[in-house]
C-alpha cells in the first residue's frame, strides 16, 4: 500500500506544473498517506544560510516564506545537522526545541524529520507532526526517509534553475545560475545562447485536402531537391575538415531523401488527397511511431534522423529561412536539446564558442566531430531550461562539464583572465613544441598522442608529438552504418601510419561496448562497464578481429611502426588467445602479398585490477604493456566517472590507484619491456610528474596536452619528482596528495599548468 503510495506522490511531483506546485502536492499528499496533521517542507536557502518554510499543510500558510530558522537551530537544525531521521513522541520537552509562534506549531508533539539530501549536500528538511504523543513506527519512518530521496532531485532542479528564489522573492535579472553536465570536448567559453531549433514544427502540421495534385508534388519534389544541395553543400564544406567516412552522415541523409525512400512515400500519401505538408507529417509520423515502439538503439538514432530531415523538408516547403541563414555573433553558443552534427556543421563555425545540450553522451557523433573542430563542449545538461535562454550571457566550462547562466561580472572577469592566461601559456609553450622530454637530471620520457580523427594529426605533429601511443580504431566503426571492411580500414590505418612514420603508432583494436556501442551493433546490459567489452567482443567474434588485425597489417606494409594494443585483458588466457589469431593473420596477409611481413609490437592495456596482480605473467607473452588510466581509475574505485552522483569519488590520485601504477611498472621492467600509460593522467602535468617518477617510459595524451606536460618535465628534475612521490605514497587521503603536487607546481613556478584547476 505504501509502495503505490509513494509511486503515486512522486508521479504527481514530478508531473507538477511548476516548483511551487510540486511542493504543495508533496506536503498534502504526505499528510494524508500518512494519516498526520501537518507536513512540512524546510528548504535551506544558501545565500542567508537559513531554513525556510517553505510548503506546509497544517500550519499556518502566511508563514510560508518567512518564518526561518538557523543552520544549527530547532529540531529541523538538528535533524540537517545529523543528516539522519529524528522522531519524537514529546517534541516541546527535546532541549533543540524552537517554538515559532507564526506557525502556530505548538499544539503539535510527535515530530518526524527527515533530512532533504542530494549529492551529500543538505537540501532541506521534510517534516510531520501530530496532536498524539506517539512515535511514528517504522514502516512510516522508512517511507518519509524513501520519499525524500526520491525526491531530493526535483528539490536540487528546482535549486539550480532559480525556482527556489522565485518563492521568496521575484529573481534578480542578474543572477548567475550554474548548471552540471558531462565534458565532451574540453575548454572554456564566454558567448551569449543561440538556440538551435528546427525552422519548421512538424507536429502541428494540418491536415488538408490537396486541391491540386500535382502542384502538391511538384512543392514536394522542389523541396526534396533543396534538401538534398543542401546537404551536397554542407558535406563539400566538411571535406577538409573531415574523413569520408567521418562525413557518412550526410550520405544517410541523401539516402532518405531519393524518390524511392522518403519521397515515395510522401507522393503516395499526397495521391491519397492530402496536401504535400500533411503528408509528409504522416509519413514522418508513422515512422517515428514505429521506430519508438523498438528498443534497438541503432533504430532510436535513425529515428532522430528521419525527424531532423522531415523539418528540413517541410522547412523548404514553407519557403521559410533555415537555420543556416540565421545571423551567428561572434562567440555564439549553440544550445539545445539535441544538436546534430549537421546543425553544427552548417552554423558559421568561425564564429561559433562552445556548444551545449540538454541530451548526448560524450561518444556522440556530434561530441566527436566538436573535438576534431576544437570547440568546449557540454552535454547531458539535463536541468537546461532551453527554451529562455536564447540570447543570454553563458560562460562554458568544459573541463569541469559546468555552465554559467547570466554570469556575475566577477565571474566574467575571472573567466576571461583564465582565458587571457591560457593564450598567453599556449604562446609560451611554443617555445617546448620542438624539444625533447628531458629533465634537467637528463631523464627522457617519451611524449605520444592519442588520436581516432585525422584532425588529430596535424596538431599532434605541430606540438612536436613523438608518435602515437594509442589510436582510437572504434572512431572509424562509430561514424558508419556497418562495419567498415577491411580495405576501407587499411585506408584508415594507413593514413595514420605514413602521418607519423617511421615513429611508432599504437593502434587498439576495437574498443566497443561500456559507454561506446556501434549504432549497428547494440549491446543491451544491466551493466555493460562489467560486461561484454572489448576483447571479449572481438575473441567471441574472430571475423571481426581478423578483418581489423589483417587491415593493420597491410596498411603498415612498407613502413613498420605498426604496434597493436589490446584492450580491456584481464586473463592469460585472452593474451594467449588473441596472439593466434594475430600469428595467423601475419601468416594469411603475408601469403596474398607475397612480401615478408614483420611481425608487429603487441602490447597489453591494463584497465582492470585483474591484470596488475597478473602483469608479470602477462608481461612474459608480449613486448610492452600500456596502463589505461581512466579505466583503471574507474574499476579501482568503482566508480562511473560520467555518473555525476558519484563523479567527484572518481579521483587518480587516489592511493590504491597510485599503488596499482607502481606495481605495473615495477612488474613490467622486472621482465625488461617498456611500459607506457594513456588518459587523462598522462596528460596532466601533476600526475605526469608522479608517473615519471614511477618510471613510466611513455605518455600518452591528447595533443592539447603535449605542451604542458612537455614544460613539466624540462622543468623538474627526477629526484625532484621522486622525492614527491615518495612523499604523496605516506598520504592516506587523495585530497591531501593531490594538494601536495599541486604545491609543488606552485614552488616550481608551474601551476598555471593546471589552469583549469583553477576554475573550480
Amino acid at each position: 500500500m505504501l509502495l503505490d503510495r509513494l509511486r503515486k506522490i512522486v508521479q504527481d511531483v514530478d508531473s507538477a506544473p511548476n516548483f511551487t506546485s510540486a511542493l504543495d502536492t508533496m506536503v498534502t499528499s504526505v499528510r494524508e498517506t500518512m494519516g498526520t496533521e501537518v507536513c512540512s517542507v524546510y528548504l535551506v536557502d544558501d545565500k542567508s544560510n537559513r531554513y525556510f518554510l517553505m510548503a506546509t499543510e497544517g500550519l499556518n500558510p502566511e508563514s510560508i516564506g518567512t518564518v526561518s530558522l538557523a543552520m544549527n537551530e530547532g529540531l529541523v537544525g538538528l535533524c540537517g545537522q545529523r543528516e539522519e531521521p529524528i522522531n519524537l513522541d514529546n517534541a516541546s520537552a527535546h532541549p533543540k526545541y524552537h517554538y515559532l509562534p507564526e506557525t502556530g506549531e505548538e499544539k503539535y508533539n510527535s515530530f518526524l524529520g527527515v533530512p532533504i539530501m542530494h549529492r551529500r549536500k543538505i537540501l532541506g528538511v521534510l517534516v510531520v507532526q501530530q496532536r498524539d504523543k506517539r512515535k511514528f513506527d517504522e514502516s512510516e519512518e522508512a517511507f518519509l526517509v524513501t520519499l525524500s530521496a526520491q525526491l531530493s532531485g526535483v528539490v536540487a532542479h528546482a535549486k539550480a534553475i532559480g525556482a527556489f528564489d522565485a518563492l521568496r522573492a521575484a529573481p534578480r535579472a542578474n543572477s548567475t545560475r550554474i548548471f552540471q553536465g558531462i565534458s565532451g570536448a574540453t575548454g572554456i567559453a564566454l558567448g551569449r545562447a543561440i538556440v538551435m531549433y528546427p525552422p519548421a514544427d512538424i507536429d502541428s502540421v494540418p491536415d488538408r485536402v490537396a486541391e491540386d495534385t500535382e502542384a502538391e508534388v511538384a512543392i514536394l519534389q522542389s523541396a526534396l531537391e533543396s534538401v538534398r544541395a543542401e546537404m551536397r553543400l554542407l558535406d563539400k564544406k566538411m571535406t577538409g575538415a573531415m574523413l569520408t567516412e567521418e562525413r557518412a552522415l550526410f550520405d544517410a541523409y541523401l539516402r532518405m531523401l531519393d524518390d524511392d525512400a522518403l519521397g515515395a512515400e510522401i507522393e503516395e500519401r499526397i495521391h491519397a488527397g492530402n496536401w504535400a505538408q500533411g503528408a509528409l507529417r504522416e509519413v514522418i509520423e508513422d515512422h517515428m511511431q514505429a521506430f519508438a515502439a523498438m528498443e534497438d538503439p541503432y533504430l532510436r538514432e535513425r529515428m532522430a534522423d528521419v525527424r531532423d530531415i522531415g523539418l528540413r523538408i517541410l522547412a523548404a516547403m514553407q519557403n521559410q529561412e533555415d537555420s543556416g541563414l540565421r545571423e551567428f555573433p561572434d562567440h555564439s553558443i549553440l544550445i539545445g536539446e539535441e544538436i546534430s552534427t549537421a546543425m553544427l556543421v552548417e552554423a558559421p563555425l568561425e564564429k561559433i564558442a562552445g556548444i551545449v545540450t540538454v541530451e548526448g553522451a560524450a561518444n556522440s557523433h556530434m561530441a566527436i566531430v566538436a573535438r576534431a573542430l576544437g570547440i568546449p563542449t557540454v552535454l547531458g545538461v539535463s536541468d537546461l531550461p532551453v527554451t529562455q535562454l536564447d540570447d543570454t550571457e553563458m560562460i562554458v566550462d568544459a573541463y569541469q562539464g559546468r555552465i554559467y547562466v547570466q554570469p556575475s561580472r566577477q565571474l566574467r572577469s575571472r573567466y576571461k583572465d583564465i582565458i587571457k592566461e591560457e593564450q598567453q601559456l599556449v604562446a609560451g609553450l611554443d617555445a617546448y613544441r620542438d624539444v625533447p622530454a628531458i629533465t634537467p637530471d637528463g631523464h627522457r620520457v617519451a611524449l605520444y598522442v592519442n588520436t581516432g580523427l585525422m584532425a588529430d594529426v596535424a596538431r599532434a605533429k605541430d606540438r612536436g608529438a613523438e608518435g602515437v601511443g594509442l589510436y582510437r580504431s572504434e572512431i572509424p566503426f562509430m561514424l558508419r552504418e556497418r562495419f567498415p571492411g577491411e580495405e576501407e580500414q587499411r585506408g584508415i590505418y594507413r593514413q595514420q601510419l605514413e602521418a607519423f612514420a617511421p615513429r611508432p603508432v599504437t593502434m587498439r583494436t576495437l574498443d566497443i561496448g561500456g559507454d561506446k556501442d556501434l549504432p549497428y551493433f547494440p549491446i543491451e546490459e544491466d551493466n555493460p562497464f562489467l560486461g561484454w567489452r572489448g576483447i571479449r567482443i572481438t575473441l567471441d567474434h574472430p571475423e571481426i578481429f581478423m578483418v581489423q588485425i589483417r587491415a593493420m597489417l597491410k596498411a603498415a606494409i612498407g613502413l613498420d611502426n605498426l604496434q597493436i594494443l589490446l584492450p580491456m585483458i584481464s586473463s592469460v588466457f585472452e593474451v594467449e588467445e588473441a596472439l593466434h589469431l594475430i600469428h595467423r593473420a601475419v601468416m594469411e596477409v603475408q601469403e596474398e602479398e607475397g612480401v615478408p611481413i614483420n611481425m608487429p609490437r603487441i602490447g597489453v592495456m591494463v584497465e582492470v585490477p585483474a591484470t596488475v596482480f597478473q602483469i608479470a605473467d602477462m608481461v612474459q607473452l608480449v613486448d610492452f604493456v600500456s596502463v589505461g588510466s581512466n579505466d583503471l581509475t574507474q574499476y579501482m574505485l568503482a566508480v562511473d566517472r560520467n555518473n555525476a552522483r558519484v563523479a567527484d569519488i572518481y579521483t587518480p590520485y587516489h592511493p590504491s590507484v597510485l599503488r596499482a601504477l607502481q606495481i605495473v611498472v615495477d612488474e613490467v621492467h622486472k621482465a625488461g619491456k617498456p611500459v607506457g600509460i594513456c588518459g587523462e593522467m598522462a596528460g596532466d602535468p601533476g600526475t605526469a610528474l608522479l608517473l615519471m617518477a614511477m618510471g613510466f617510459d611513455s605518455l600518452s595524451m591528447s595533443a592539447s596536452n603535449l605542451l604542458k606536460v612537455r614544460k613539466a618535465i624540462c622543468n623538474v628534475p627526477l629526484m625532484q619528482a621522486r622525492g614527491l612521490l615518495e612523499q604523496v605514497t605516506q598520504v592516506d587521503n587523495a585530497a591531501v596528495i593531490k594538494s601536495l603536487v599541486e604545491f609543488e607546481l606552485e614552488d616550481l613556478g608551474l601551476l598555471d599548468l593546471i589552469r583549469p584547476k583553477k576554475s573550480s
